[in-house]
């Protein structure tokens, strides 16, 4: 139900302000602004992109949690979506989210909402006991085959 405002909701906004804005200033001018702000956007968000991603792959060189620059990657992918899209509310969350203390906040937020129940990091895999009790856990060792012997399956007659 919330998506399905959101979708409804944020056109009727984009219109209304595009109706309010462009009668104060003018079509010219009004266009001029979404063209600005949607290449102004496209730097910062190449800029931010280019510090989450050098956070990310220090988190993952220090190997600490890495959830929150994955969140604040995200968040600017979806800044520069919403700078992109022609608008003046989808610019101003779009600039917002180019914040680095809006996305902490939105993070944090985000954060005490979702409940993690496992996180795992390195190379060894954790062993784990089957749920399905028709499910048989074991090894193999592999035998040297006989060259002599026939093909597996055949018998001699």
């Amino acid at each position: 139900m919330w998506l399905f405002l959101a979708f409804l909701s944020v056109p009727l906004i984009e219109i209304a302000l595009f109706i309010q804005i462009g009668g104060a200033i003018g079509l010219w001018s009004t266009l001029g602004i979404v063209v600005l702000t949607a290449v102004i956007g496209t730097f910062l968000v190449r800029t931010q992109g280019a510090l989450a991603l050098q956070n990310l792959r220090q988190s993952f060189g220090t190997l600490s949690d890495p959830s929150e620059p994955l969140a604040h990657g995200a968040m600017i992918l979806v800044s520069g979506a919403l700078l992109l899209t022609p608008g003046f509310f989808t610019d101003a969350i779009g600039f917002a989210l180019l914040i680095p203390a809006v996305r902490s906040a939105v993070f944090r937020y985000l954060k005490a909402r979702i409940k993690v129940k496992s996180f795992e990091m390195g190379s060894a895999p954790r062993q784990r006991h089957p749920q399905d009790p028709t499910i048989i856990d074991g090894d193999f060792k592999e035998v040297p085959r006989d060259p002599n012997a026939p093909p597996s399956g055949w018998t001699k007659h």
